[in-house]
């Protein structure tokens, strides 16, 4: 089939649209560079079944001849970016939502959209299943993106109820590996460039919060297989291993073999206590769980970043 990929320039979007093209599938790529990175393309700029459109899907775009799917993964996705572009995240999650699904609707297509766990908040429930409705600050320093994700949820369920759009949710929860920008503000790529560099590891807090990190083609695996599938409700995608910031520090520290120090800095606000994924759903409908172990993916990012590191990128 041929399928839409907005944000296609960004270290998910290109790593799906590697996915669909390795596959057999043909795909149109939409991005507007507002974080994501030219040189996560730069590979298929041969490839005869990739084509790529440089625009905004916060404003009307078209797509000619058949369509099968609409994946839209527009969007900043981590805190520095959402915060340093507030207005544009909040656009990209209620106008671009829309138009991509009024893309999907004329074309019959089916449309997957890239929500997160973000959508919990601070989460009271733990582990988070999809049925939990979340702890979320909604005027908080961190709303614009929750919020933006589940005003998307809502908009997707409401073309499928009201409109028969074709549709699935995949709430996506932290997620590593190459094409990760080397200075995007999530923790493992922070604490990989600072040990690389030889510069302190910035911890918030205490340490003591703990995240779920999933390796990036477990991750794709796993959006593949619900794309094809079924299901329309949301669904969790992640590793239920859960590590504190100061394990996922210690083990940094070993891989690259830095002799980095830790440096503590007040905690953001509304910064999760704890994030962990309930992939039941996941396990029972799509046959899905990550495979990668963390030591695994975090010594392949890490190979990766040595070498943009060097590059100076």
């Amino acid at each position: 089939m041929r399928v839409a990929i907005t944000g296609a320039a960004g270290f998910l979007g290109s790593h799906l649209a590697d996915r669909f093209l390795a596959d057999g599938h043909e795909v149109i790529g939409y991005d507007n560079f507002l974080t994501g990175q030219p040189e996560n393309l730069a590979h298929l700029a041969r490839e005869r079944r990739f084509d790529f459109v440089e625009h905004d899907v916060s404003e009307p775009f078209t797509v000619t001849g058949a369509l099968g799917g609409v994946l839209h993964f527009a969007s900043p996705a981590s805190p520095p970016d959402y915060q340093r572009f507030p207005l544009e995240t909040l656009r990209v999650g209620s106008l671009g939502t829309s138009n991509s699904l009024d893309i999907a609707r004329a074309a019959g297509a089916r449309f997957l959209l890239a929500s997160t766990s973000e959508v919990y908040g601070d989460p009271a429930v733990h582990p988070q299943p999809e049925t939990y409705w979340g702890y979320v600050n909604s005027v908080g320093e961190r709303s614009m993106y929750d919020e933006a994700k589940r005003f998307a949820e809502a908009t997707t369920m409401a073309y499928h109820r009201s409109c028969g759009v074709d549709t699935r949710i995949v709430r996506i929860f932290n997620t590593y590996g190459p094409r990760m920008r080397p200075h995007d503000g999530r923790v493992v790529s922070n604490f990989i460039v600072q040990a690389l560099q030889g510069q302190p590891l910035t911890v918030y807090g205490n340490g003591q919060q703990t995240r779920s990190f999933c390796y990036v083609t477990d991750l794709i695996d796993g959006i593949y297989r619900l794309f094809l599938g079924r299901r329309v409700e949301p669904t969790n995608m992640g590793n239920p291993g859960e590590f504190t910031m100061l394990e996922l520090a210690a083990l940094v520290l070993e891989l690259t073999g830095s002799n980095s120090t830790l440096e503590h800095r007040s905690l953001p606000a509304d910064d999760p206590r704890q994030r962990k994924p309930d992939i039941t759903t996941a396990r029972t409908v799509l046959g899905w769980e990550p495979k990668v172990p963390l030591r695994d993916g975090l010594r392949r990012t890490i190979e990766y970043f040595r070498t943009v590191v060097t590059d100076g990128r």
